[in-house]
């Protein structure tokens, strides 16, 4: 069963599972959007994923089902999403979407009708190594690696999860989909990291509506707690930040922390945002055991962030802590830490501190 979400990447790993010899049913997931809760703002922004993934289903000859999990999307994604901007933190909504949905739900509801794989149109890689330990790496081609979002899978479903896609770069991808004739999907748009927030609107905008209220004004802080000017509301705020903070300090300041306590947000200069340790927790690690010694990896605090030698130090509570050779830049609560041993992650975490 391939999770069909219309688009080009899900289309042509579905061609190239049937190419492969697999009898493949395709699903498309009906997800929580604007659109649901105020259709006549959005009105003119709906598009028919499902028609497209239905067609391309009808062009291969192969099942298709649409299983609604607006209410499930609501819950783990969206709330949670909300929650977090509301304390300060900075969410990965399309990890959490990966964990519960995808890896998650899908995959427990494939399981129960008799399904042996789930695929995905996901650019990573599952095999085992040469003692038969199964590993998720990275995409052969970096610029589409997307391995840092799906650290969340436990590591017993691994052997059951097929990636078509990670031998391939993006232009053959859509190259593979004209191949198979999904000319309706080959030139589609790649789609915005956060797929129910308008890109024009913005994630404050989002969050307004959705809450139903403005979030408070508070204090720009330096890092003796005195007041350098007004900020709008925390929700418009993350850690690292230049750009958007509304008023000018003489010099370049960034967002170094949100206090939604003290409703404050405090600014330092550049110099003042690295750090050399962060802790992680709500923990997967992609091995048959959990690590329980100091093991040396290499980390990316952030999807786009370069990977950056460290330590990683399990602690007696379940959480981690991770020490690295070098400072890092704006370590961000909220954010997800994914530690790799070559091309394979092999564990990765939610910074809390």
């Amino acid at each position: 069963m391939i999770g069909m979400s219309g688009g080009v990447d899900s289309s042509a790993a579905a061609g190239l599972l049937l190419e492969q010899g697999y009898d493949v049913v395709g699903v498309t997931f009906r997800l929580w959007k604007p659109q649901d809760e105020w259709p006549d703002l959005f009105a003119n922004k709906v598009k028919d994923d499902i028609a497209d993934a239905r067609k391309v289903c009808d062009h291969l000859g192969i099942p298709h089902h649409v299983i609604d999990m607006r209410e499930e999307f609501k819950r783990d994604v969206i709330e949670n999403f909300v929650s977090e901007y509301q304390a300060g933190r900075t969410p990965s909504p399309c990890i959490v979407c990966n964990q519960k949905i995808k890896f998650g739900l899908f995959y427990e509801k494939a399981k129960e009708l008799g399904a042996d794989f789930i695929s995905t149109g996901h650019y990573a890689r599952i095999d085992q190594d040469k003692t038969g330990i199964w590993q998720l790496k990275t995409s052969f081609y970096p610029e589409k690696d997307q391995s840092y979002f799906l650290y969340h899978i436990p590591y017993d479903r691994l052997p059951h999860i097929l990636f078509p896609l990670g031998n391939y770069t993006k232009p053959q991808v859509r190259e593979i989909a004209e191949k198979f004739g999904f000319e309706h999907v080959s030139r589609k748009k790649d789609s915005q990291e956060i797929c129910f927030i308008d890109a024009k609107e913005g994630y404050g905008k989002f969050l307004e509506r959705y809450v139903g209220t403005v979030p408070p004004k508070g204090n720009f802080v330096d890092s003796k707690g005195n007041p350098l000017g007004q900020h709008k509301g925390i929700w418009y705020y993350t850690v690292g930040q230049r750009k958007g903070l509304g008023m000018a300090f003489g010099k370049p300041m960034y967002v170094a922390s949100i206090d939604p306590s003290s409703n404050t947000v405090c600014l330092k200069d550049d110099q003042e945002i690295y750090h050399d340790q962060l802790t992680i927790s709500d923990i997967c690690y992609l091995l048959p055991e959990p690590l329980t010694s100091p093991t040396k990896v290499m980390v990316k605090i952030r999807n786009r962030a370069p990977y950056a030698a460290a330590t990683l130090i399990p602690l007696e509570n379940g959480n981690a802590n991770i020490q690295f050779d070098q400072p890092q830049r704006a370590i961000t609560k909220g954010q997800s830490a994914v530690c790799y041993q070559g091309e394979a992650v092999i564990a990765g975490g939610v910074i809390i501190e």
